[in-house]
């Protein structure tokens, strides 16, 4: 397996992500050529892949580090990993690798939200020193 920082949207990478979105969420369709592209030239974001021992992308996180006035903060979302490669390391593998950019790039700390029902992804979690938080998170529909 293999850990890889995208620097360019290409059609493998645009076909991966119409087959690993919908194995995370329902409420969101997968990106678009175009969104992916964004993404990977936004001066904030990052996004990781993960390849198995064919080249085969099966898995991907976006990670953000900002700047707040109280300091840099960095938050991992959308953390996938294609079914057939579940339980091989292919999640934790990028979540170490994203740990290790968000420290070098200054962040203070980092967040996350997992639904409740991923309770693999949780427990990886746990395992890698994320503690669950009390707090009151809020969303506003723009």
């Amino acid at each position: 397996m293999r850990i890889d920082i995208v620097t360019k949207a290409d059609e493998e990478l645009h076909e991966a992500f119409q087959r690993l979105v919908p194995q995370l969420t329902n409420n969101n369709p997968p990106p678009s050529f175009d969104d992916l592209t964004a993404l990977v030239h936004d001066a904030s974001s990052t996004l990781m892949i993960a390849r198995d021992d064919d080249g085969v992308i099966v898995g991907a996180l976006s990670l953000t580090v900002y700047r707040v006035p109280t300091g840099v903060r960095s938050i991992i979302e959308d953390v996938i990993v294609d079914i057939s490669a579940r339980g091989q390391g292919v999640g934790e593998a990028l979540m170490l690798r994203a740990i290790d950019l968000a420290r070098e790039k200054g962040a203070s700390n980092i967040s996350l939200t997992s639904n409740p029902a991923r309770m693999a992804a949780n427990q990886m979690y746990i395992k890698l020193g994320f503690q669950k938080r009390d707090t009151n998170a809020y969303k506003m529909n723009l």
